[in-house]
């Protein structure tokens, strides 16, 4: 009887780590991750409407924390295990993923130029650019401690704060003839409906990017590509899923400043809450290097990101190409630096 049971562990144990399984197994958790990402968006711009908020907005607080979902549990799970170098890494790898990916693919795929909220990104974009030289700054030394992660997390939360405050402020400014049809839309939306998708679409894109990510890593093997190549491409890519799968989805649905929103929303995400809460659980010690050659990417990126945001206030087809050429251009450096 055990030896029975035993087999079926191996034959089990066998198909897992079998390369066509996983190839099969890949495809299909791409289907669920495109499929749960069309809820997700679907939601995502019903509760837009639902609160007459901009799209961009959601895209910020709602869906940029719903996204990076991955990045926060694989960042705790490696500062509380005692790598905290590699949350630092998965929170600068994903913002630099994130902008050459994910909304690089979002420019080139939608249909026309993506509009960009000015309001909000007059403030956004400044507060971004400042939470990324802050980070610098702290790592500069060579670490970041638990006080200065405490004070990238507040700073987070005073964030928060202010964008919802505006967003509240901007609500009073609305005529009432305004309100009055915001209210009537209001009543022809499902909320609870929007609250479910949501909800299934976010548990579909977290659990399908992790299968995702298990299967890609069982084929590289399987083709001798190294682990450290797998991590920089595979693992550093695969954390950043939802985010490109999100952006895709949104950009071909027409919303488009969803995509925007979520990256941005992402952005500062992954500085203040991924770097701050695994800098608190445990301080992140790294070496110079790798500091300068990680920030320098992220400010290059970023600021290319940015930029193209600022000009006439659109993101254009033109603008995710150079976004795409120079993540292209980092995994260059990458493996010229530190594999070569």
């Amino acid at each position: 009887m055990v030896q029975l049971r035993f087999g079926k562990f191996m034959n089990i144990s066998l198909l897992i780590d079998n390369i066509w399984f996983n190839v099969f197994l890949l495809c299909g958790s791409f289907y669920i991750l495109f499929k749960s990402s069309d809820f997700f968006v679907e939601s995502a711009a019903g509760i837009a409407a639902y609160y007459s908020l901009p799209k961009m907005l959601v895209g910020i607080i709602i869906v940029g924390f719903a996204t990076t979902a991955p990045e926060i549990a694989v960042s705790a799970q490696a500062a509380f295990l005692g790598h905290p170098e590699i949350a630092f890494g998965n929170a600068l790898g994903s913002v630099i993923a994130d902008d050459g990916i994910a909304l690089a693919l979002a420019a080139i795929i939608a249909p026309a130029a993506i509009p960009v909220n000015r309001d909000i990104l007059k403030t956004a974009g400044p507060f971004l650019i400042g939470i990324d030289v802050l980070s610098f700054l702290f790592a500069l030394n060579g670490r970041i401690s638990r006080p200065e992660g405490l004070v990238l997390v507040a700073l987070l939360a005073c964030y928060m704060v202010f964008i919802v405050s505006m967003e509240k402020r901007r609500k009073l400014g609305l005529m009432d003839t305004e309100q009055h049809e915001t209210k009537k839309e209001r009543e022809a939306i499902n909320l609870r409906r929007l609250i479910i998708l949501f909800a299934v679409g976010l548990i579909g894109v977290i659990i399908s990017a992790r299968l995702v990510i298990r299967s890609s890593l069982v084929i590289a093997r399987s083709f001798d590509v190294s682990e450290t190549i797998i991590g920089l491409t595979i693992i550093a890519i695969g954390t950043s899923l939802p985010e490109i799968s999100t952006c895709i989805v949104a950009a071909r649905k027409g919303h488009g400043e969803i995509a925007v929103g979520d990256i941005i929303g992402a952005d500062i995400l992954n500085i203040l809450w991924i770097i701050g809460v695994s800098s608190v659980i445990r301080p992140i010690v790294l070496d110079r290097f790798t500091i300068l050659f990680s920030f320098f990417s992220m400010f290059v990126v970023v600021g290319t990101m940015l930029g193209g945001l600022r000009a006439r206030y659109r993101l254009t087809k033109a603008n995710g190409i150079v976004l795409l050429v120079l993540y292209l251009g980092y995994l260059y450096l990458n493996y010229r630096f530190f594999y070569a």
